[in-house]
């Protein structure tokens, strides 16, 4: 069993028990449920950097990349430096992030925000709702067709975008469907945890024009930003090259400005 297989059985067992202690009613009752979602991927269009920025304590590759600055140093750090939007882990077991999390981001910066989860239930996009986010992230390798046509319509709902990650062709085909906002392509491979972006290279032909395409993880140089632009790729996201530094907004500022030069 790979470890994304582990946190799958996790997150189930997780989603189960939360749904006994806060009803639907309490999520939909949240004063961000009628909130207007901003778009991720108009920003990322009208954008020269496309840099998605990421608020991550840890990974089950990393284990801790810095656990020294709040919620909102990091985010409104981010939003400063000129970044599209920011992704917001919310797993706890493996990557120490939290709802909470999402909450303080939303009331520290008013650009878009991603939850960063294993979407494997209806009830967790309605906790994205109910915590602020704009968009949700769907992984194509722990759903079926199915499961990402229902998550998807259901996301789009409740008018949040929909970013939807593979990491091959036998995923991406599976997965085309137009309910999807933005296709990413994990230059990590999530059960061998390798990284190479010859898988956003390589994929890209295979992505129609309708998604913005964004590429994942692996990215630390502005040289592979620029290597996957002629690809078609508009977003960027980046979360442990700014993380493991000494202030990631900071990291951020610098990193847009080179990238803009």
């Amino acid at each position: 069993m790979n470890i994304l297989d582990k946190i799958i059985i996790d997150k189930k067992q997780e989603v189960i028990l939360k749904k006994s202690i806060i009803p639907v009613s309490q999520l939909e009752a949240s004063v961000f449920f009628g909130k207007q979602t901003i778009s991720l991927s108009q920003k990322l269009k009208e954008s020269n950097s496309g840099i998605i920025a990421e608020h991550k304590r840890r990974s089950p590759s990393k284990s801790i990349i810095n656990n020294n600055f709040t919620v909102e140093e990091v985010v409104k750090g981010y939003e400063n430096a000129g970044a599209c939007g920011i992704s917001v882990l919310t797993d706890g077991k493996y990557f120490g992030g939290s709802l909470d999390d999402l909450l303080l981001a939303r009331a520290s910066v008013n650009i878009p925000l991603l939850r960063k989860e294993f979407i494997v239930d209806e009830y967790q996009i309605l906790e994205a709702k109910a915590h602020g986010a704009d968009l949700i992230l769907l992984i194509a390798a722990v759903l079926t067709r199915e499961e990402i046509k229902s998550l998807s319509e259901f996301a789009k709902k409740l008018g949040l975008e929909v970013l939807l990650e593979v990491h091959n062709q036998e995923e991406l085909e599976k997965s085309i469907m137009p309910t999807l906002d933005m296709i990413g392509v994990n230059n990590r491979n999530l059960k061998t945890f390798e990284v190479s972006l010859d898988f956003s290279k390589e994929l890209a032909s295979q992505i129609p024009n309708d998604f913005v395409k964004v590429s994942e993880s692996g990215i630390s140089s502005i040289e592979a930003i620029q290597e996957l632009k002629p690809y078609g790729y508009k977003g960027f996201l980046i979360g442990e090259n700014f993380m493991k530094t000494d202030n990631a907004g900071v990291a951020a500022t610098e990193f847009i400005k080179n990238l803009g030069e």
